[in-house]
């Protein structure tokens, strides 16, 4: 027996959780909390580094993926990401590659949000911050799209090495209407920023949400560990990033 537990891994899950009133934060956390994704992208940053940084063959780079991703679902997801993401990484040959130290965003006293770029690199002088979106559909837009750039913007001029980085987010989702995903790399100085104001209200917002989900999962039953046949099926809530693949 067992409870939910609620789990927000980065910046970017914050923007994508936001809703405009905490009820309906909460209810979105408790949801995946109860039902937690069976499916990582993190192969997916391995392999970015692998082709970027190490220069491996791409050949060796699907191997690695059908060897990290056995379940053929997944699996297809990630190696549809991929020849996407080589068509990007294969004409780029920076100087310098650097890493970024794990970082925490404080959004509230009570919660500290990780913040953990898989790289940056340079190129002529010109230090370049890339930002990679896995999910196959639902791309963050509008005033999501601007809190998760404001906060990053946050983050990085906390950073004099990182503060004048071009801050790119490669969008590998699927255009409304389309079926297949395409690579689109978003520029983040277009993104009309939050004021103070604007963010507070927002964070404040999505900060009670996180609260009143804890608070409801706590007080709930304990639940019995997921079932053998959820562990074989894609999570529902996961949708955004298995979708139009039959499941």
């Amino acid at each position: 027996m067992r409870k939910p537990v609620v789990k927000v891994p980065s910046l970017q899950h914050v923007a994508r959780t936001w809703r405009d009133n905490p009820d309906a934060v909460a209810r979105g956390l408790i949801a995946t909390a109860k039902r937690p994704p069976q499916f990582s992208c993190e192969p997916l940053n391995v392999a970015t580094r692998d082709l970027m940084v190490l220069k491996v063959p791409y050949d060796q780079v699907v191997e690695y993926i059908r060897r990290a991703e056995r379940r053929p679902v997944y699996q297809r997801v990630l190696l549809e990401v991929l020849p996407l993401l080589w068509s990007r990484l294969d004409g780029i040959n920076p100087d310098f590659f650097q890493g970024v130290a794990k970082r925490y965003y404080p959004l509230a006293q009570d919660i500290m949000i990780p913040f953990q770029p898989p790289l940056i690199y340079g190129i002529g002088g010109q230090l370049t911050f890339p930002w990679f979106s896995w999910w196959r559909s639902n791309p963050l837009s509008g005033a999501s799209l601007s809190l998760f750039v404001t906060l990053v913007d946050e983050m990085l001029l906390q950073d004099p090495d990182l503060e004048a980085a071009l801050f790119q987010i490669l969008d590998f989702s699927k255009p409304k209407g389309e079926i297949v995903r395409v690579l689109a790399i978003v520029d983040a100085r277009s993104i009309p920023r939050l004021s103070t104001a604007e963010r507070n209200e927002m964070l404040a917002i999505w900060a009670e949400g996180l609260r009143r989900a804890r608070k409801t999962i706590a007080a709930a039953p304990e639940e019995r560990p997921a079932s053998e046949d959820n562990e074989r099926h894609p999570d529902p809530n996961q949708r955004d990033f298995l979708d139009d693949l039959g499941q």
